[in-house]
């Protein structure tokens, strides 16, 4: 079942980040363009790499207004004591949420029961709550945040600008299209 525009769970975890701890809930976010980046444990080994990935865009995903929000299973506490020993984790300047009750990633229904760990699952939430897009890969395909941060320039575009869309490989500044009976089969 599709997940697109569905209003995400009301929710209040622990986070991680800048060597603090605090509480992140569904009213922190709203009101601004956020990406929820799950992945399936900390101290692995595709984690870390799209962790620092997105670590090197975080200042374009800030430029933005859209915050990075990292998910796994593991707590606050593990998340700290990653960045404590891994020089690849210490870059990493975004929340790291913690979903030991697993209330997220039910919420975004990635939870692998089996396993107690989350899929990758990357989901991009409007301003309004509302889930725009989202993507979920095998735990052993590391995503990309490029593409990502590509994602949620065209998606702030179509919400800012309705009546066009943007096609395929579209970057900020490409030209849009804007539907009609003009373009039909012609493009």
């Amino acid at each position: 079942m599709s997940q697109i525009g569905k209003q995400i769970i009301d929710f209040e975890v622990q986070a991680y980040a800048n060597g603090e701890f605090f509480p992140i809930s569904k009213k922190d976010i709203m009101g601004r363009w956020s990406v929820f980046f799950f992945y399936p444990a900390d101290f692995t080994f595709v984690c870390p790499t799209e962790l620092e990935d997105l670590a090197d865009k975080y200042d374009e995903f800030k430029k933005l207004g859209c915050e990075i929000y990292a998910v796994s299973c593991d707590t606050h506490f593990t998340h700290k004591a990653w960045q404590d020993a891994s020089e690849t984790i210490k870059r990493v300047k975004y929340p790291m949420l913690g979903d030991p009750t697993h209330v997220l990633s039910r919420g975004f229904d990635v939870y692998i029961e089996k396993a107690g760990v989350s899929e990758r699952g990357t989901f991009v939430v409007n301003p309004q709550g509302e889930i725009v897009a989202y993507e979920v890969v095998a735990g052993n395909i590391g995503r990309n945040a490029d593409e990502l941060l590509r994602r949620v320039e065209a998606l702030q575009f179509v919400a800012a600008h309705g009546d066009e869309v943007c096609p395929a490989r579209w970057t900020r500044g490409a030209a849009t299209l804007k539907p009609g009976i003009d373009l039909v089969g012609k493009i």
